[in-house]
């Protein structure tokens, strides 16, 4: 009897410290288009979050989401320091690339899509319907405005 109760004890012990490891582990996370917290609102609508990572931390990866508004579209050719990893949730993600990027022959990535954006390559993003992007991309992440200055 007393070898059934060390085996026993011996089991609850096992037991209890692979729950606790099993505790420390990091949790698996996940995101849709409903569960998606806005850290940021621009003035067209638009939203933006950070889901993971610290887009602060240089050379470190994160993922970051944003809500386009129907209707939305940049008035300015822009280019980002990172590559940018981008997959369409919902909707559909209007792009338009090159050296002064033409809007009006932009192309049109709904839902499942995954668009590859270079460093450096300057583009207009838009969509004609609400659209959830989420991407990766590397810090530290800047974005640089092409815009030509306005005379007056």
């Amino acid at each position: 009897m007393e070898a059934h109760l060390k085996i026993l004890f011996l089991a609850s012990a096992l037991l209890v410290a692979s729950l606790a490891s099993a505790q420390s582990l990091p949790s698996v996370r996940a995101w849709d288009a409903t569960n998606i917290v806005r850290q940021d609102t621009f003035p067209d609508g638009s939203k933006y979050s950070v889901l993971e990572g610290d887009k602060n931390a240089p050379g470190k990866e994160f993922t970051y989401a944003a809500f386009v508004p129907a209707g939305s579209c940049d008035t300015h050719p822009h280019f980002h320091s990172q590559d940018a990893h981008v997959a369409v949730i919902s909707g559909a993600r209007r792009l338009a690339v090159g050296p002064n990027p033409d809007k009006a022959a932009s192309k049109n990535y709904p839902a499942g899509n995954f668009v590859f954006v270079p460093a450096n390559v300057e583009h207009t993003m838009g969509a004609d319907v609400d659209t959830i992007i989420i991407g990766t991309a590397i810090r530290p992440w800047k974005t640089h405005d092409n815009e030509e200055p306005h005379h007056h």
